[in-house]
């Protein structure tokens, strides 16, 4: 935590030094942007070819073929979820949180896409509908979901329990749903788990001490986040062990709901659409 007081005196620059106007590190202009309206116009007559109901502080792994569409809802009551996204063909090619955070800022909505890992780099997912976006930022500094925190994992549980063995965070549910999925061992599959896209939950950064703040989630039953593949997916969706996260992560007695995973095929492929090619750098590094 940083210290209540500085330790060193403020030079005599100091307010010229903080006036200093930021400057965006990567600038989004130059991206191809999502066509919403092709992507949504691809809805009509569509169907559903799956359909995976993921249990109160349990994980379920879903597939989503590319160009087909999938919804997480929430069921019965508020609850948040955290989300793995995989290249179905390529476990190592998975969802980059930090570079989806750099491209489009701490919280998601409708037009965002999740990007892959490096050498990858391609969207993954472009979020079409967005129940929340009413949501925007509180007074808090808090929005909904995001991409700045990690996943609740039994190893952090253990640090601040001084010792507590607790197997249903989201990384343990991920990590046994992806065994499931794939045959994998245990310790294998959870070299896969990664940073998640935290679907429904409200968080922040303090304004006084930077820390990592999150908040009761104002979803509601029936709210939804709908996401369009860009290539052919495996996900793995935990209903998280907070609840609504308006107390703590990892917990028995959080209130704690199914969610939905719903996965839909259009009629047709979105007009001009199709599926993300690998990025295009040519992996030389200078050499």
């Amino acid at each position: 935590m940083k210290p209540a007081h500085p330790e060193h005196p403020a030079p005599a620059d100091a307010p010229a030094r903080a006036a200093i106007p930021p400057v965006v590190c990567y600038p989004v202009e130059g991206l191809p942007h999502p066509d919403l309206v092709a992507l949504r116009a691809a809805r009509d007559g569509w169907r559903k070819v799956s359909e995976t109901l993921v249990p109160p502080r349990d994980a379920r792994c879903f597939d989503v073929p590319a160009g087909h569409f999938v919804r997480i809802t929430s069921v019965e009551g508020p609850q948040v979820g955290d989300l793995n996204l995989w290249s179905a063909q390529d476990l190592s090619e998975r969802f980059f949180s930090g570079k989806t955070r750099a491209l489009h800022g701490t919280h998601l909505s409708t037009g965002d896409r999740l990007w892959s890992s490096l050498p990858f780099l391609r969207p993954l997912a472009t979020i079409t509908a967005d129940t929340l976006d009413w949501y925007g930022f509180d007074d808090h500094g808090g929005g909904v979901h995001d991409v700045i925190g990690t996943r609740c994992d039994p190893y952090t549980h253990n640090l601040l329990s001084q010792g507590g063995q607790y197997h249903h965070c989201c990384h343990s549910n991920l990590t046994r749903a992806l065994a499931d999925r794939t045959g994998l061992p245990l310790h294998e599959a959870e070299r896969h788990v990664h940073d998640v896209l935290n679907v429904f939950m409200c968080t922040g950064f303090l304004r006084d001490t930077g820390q990592y703040f999150m908040k009761a989630s104002p979803v509601r039953p029936g709210d939804f986040l709908e996401l369009f593949a860009e290539t052919d997916l495996l996900g793995a969706l935990s209903a998280c062990p907070g609840g609504d996260c308006s107390s703590e992560h990892s917990s028995d007695a959080a209130r704690c709901f199914p969610l939905l995973v719903e996965v839909f095929a259009p009629q047709a492929p979105p007009a001009g659409w199709s599926p993300a090619p690998r990025n295009g750098y040519d992996r030389s590094h200078g050499l």
